[in-house]
Parts: structure tokens; C-alpha cells; sequence
């Protein structure tokens, strides 16, 4: 039990959790607002608005550098962690959702034009697993957001 007490007041761990779980409620909530239908997946699901991904980590970052200190090695290993993976979410994840499009697309062409000759054995590919420049830039102000808010509950 020592274990899970120790995590669930570990201020890194859980500005970082709450950090991703702010933005997941947030994410579902636009969809729910969008579609007027309740998504799931969305809770889960990458891609969309905010980024989840710029919001645990920019709230990992952000705890390191009040518990820590701007010049420790733990905020230093955060802020690196914390451009490559909204580097990521931007560049090459966006890419792949955009060429999930097109293959998608593709797929749907040669199956309605020549349904007898082929066959795909996969289904759609998934789109929405990229961000945008803003979905990055929101999720990181969340984050930063999430991580100076959790830092007097748990601190």
C-alpha cells in the first residue's frame, strides 16, 4: 500500500495525470457539443481539442520547475520531454492522420468502383490522431494551467 500512497501524493505524477484528465473531459465535452452525441472514445482518444498530450506533459514540466527548480535536472529532463513530444503531436502524428485521409479515401474508391476484384481486410484507417498548432498551443497552456494549480493541493 506504501506504493499507491506514495504515487498518489507524488506532485509530479499527479499534476501530470490530472493534466491529461482535464483535457480528455475537455476534448469529449467540444465533441459532445459538436455532435450532440456522447463519444467515449473521445475520453481516451488522441487528437483533437486541446492536445492531451501538450497538457500532461507542459503540467509534468510545470510541477518540476515550482518543486524543483527551473536549474534541476528533473525540470531540464521535462522540458525536453515536453518539445518532443508536442513536436511529435504536431508533425509527425498530424501527418499520419493526414495521410490516413487519403489512403481512406483510396480505399473507398476501389472498393465502390470494383467491389469483386478488392478486398481490404483492414478497416478505416484512423484520422484523428494528430494536433494542430492551436490544439498543441491550448494544451500546453492547459497544462501549465493544471500544473500551478495542483501545486498547492499536493506541495
Amino acid at each position: 500500500m506504501s506504493f499507491l500512497y506514495d504515487l498518489f501524493h507524488n506532485y509530479l505524477f499527479m499534476a501530470a495525470v490530472l493534466g491529461w484528465l482535464t483535457a480528455q473531459v475537455i476534448k469529449t465535452v467540444i465533441d459532445l457539443l459538436i455532435t450532440k452525441e456522447i463519444n467515449w472514445e473521445r475520453m481516451v482518444g488522441s487528437g483533437g481539442m486541446p492536445s492531451s498530450h501538450s497538457s500532461t506533459v507542459c503540467s509534468l514540466m510545470t510541477a518540476a520547475a515550482l518543486k524543483c527548480g527551473p536549474a534541476s535536472n528533473e525540470f531540464a529532463f521535462c522540458a525536453i520531454l515536453a518539445i518532443i513530444v508536442m513536436y511529435d503531436a504536431r508533425g509527425v502524428r498530424r501527418e499520419t492522420g493526414n495521410q490516413a485521409v487519403v489512403l481512406n479515401q483510396i480505399m473507398d474508391y476501389f472498393t465502390s468502383e470494383h467491389p469483386e476484384k478488392i478486398e481490404f481486410t483492414e478497416d478505416n484507417l484512423k484520422e484523428l490522431i494528430g494536433h494542430t498548432p492551436f490544439q498543441v498551443l491550448v494544451g500546453a497552456i492547459l497544462g501549465v494551467v493544471m500544473g500551478i494549480i495542483t501545486f498547492p493541493v499536493f506541495n
